[in-house]
């Protein structure tokens, strides 16, 4: 598709409110930028549309971009969980820049991430790019996945035997990008990535260690939508990730 094509289609549609043709124009931007990916060259028909995995121009072969896009295409592969396998509309592999120093990790992806294939960009993703903006960092800055790569079906709770079979994906990942800080999001991602039973509560406010990462732990940013009222909290949390970046600089 020439590119003046994609923006008029863009600015045609841009100015319409019919929820289906807002799900086209996301689906279409997800399906550019998964070409984009594999080295096609397109061009993405919005600008707060943010490139999977964000790097560099000009970065060798053997980047960390490079490894991670060809993780991406092994995923996307799986069918370990038949289950969710049969039931996925995307697997959601991640988003961001594949050289990040944080990385943010959630549970699983939701209807809207299903949808699109990218991680957080239902209502719970619009607070965690708030949060994010408010540490002084954009979304191409950081590196966002989660435990699960599959949408569980009506999004309930990932189940034990899955957590198991998707944690290799997580830990392969961490291992690619090499982050400085991982800041788990909720209670499935603390306790998977801490092989631990305790609650958010009790894990979050401490730097642990995963594994040779730091880590901290703080609410999902679903959680904080009904309980806006921890979100001071949240911002502390957060106050600590900073405070650890500035001091791996």
């Amino acid at each position: 598709m020439q590119r003046s094509t994609l923006l008029n289609l863009h600015l045609k549609l841009s100015f319409m409110t019919n929820p289906k043709i807002s799900r086209l124009i996301k689906s279409l931007e997800s399906k550019l930028e998964t070409l984009e990916l594999d080295g096609a060259k397109v061009l993405s028909i919005s600008k707060k549309t943010q490139t999977s995995l964000q790097t560099n121009p000009g970065e060798p072969a053997s980047s960390p971009k490079d490894a991670l896009i060809q993780f991406k295409n092994e995923v996307n592969q799986c069918v370990k969980c038949g289950e969710l396998a049969k039931s996925r509309h995307s697997v959601v592999f991640g988003a961001g820049n594949a050289k990040a120093k944080l990385v943010f990790v959630g549970e699983a992806p939701g209807h809207d991430e299903d949808e699109q294939g990218l991680p957080f960009v239902g209502s719970a993703g619009q607070l965690l790019t708030k949060m994010i903006e408010a540490m002084g960092m954009s979304r191409k800055d950081v590196f966002i996945c989660n435990v699960l790569k599959c949408r569980p079906p009506q999004n309930r709770n990932p189940n034990p035997e899955e957590i198991i079979n998707c944690s290799p994906y997580l830990w392969r990942q961490l291992d690619l990008i090499q982050p400085k800080i991982i800041c788990a999001l909720g209670k499935f991602a603390a306790q998977t990535l801490l092989s631990s039973t305790q609650t958010i509560s009790q894990l979050r406010g401490n730097v642990h260690d995963c594994r040779g990462f730091k880590l901290i732990c703080t609410f999902h940013p679903a959680y904080l939508l009904r309980n806006p009222t921890d979100k001071r909290k949240a911002w502390d949390d957060l106050k600590k990730v900073k405070a650890e970046l500035e001091k791996s600089v």
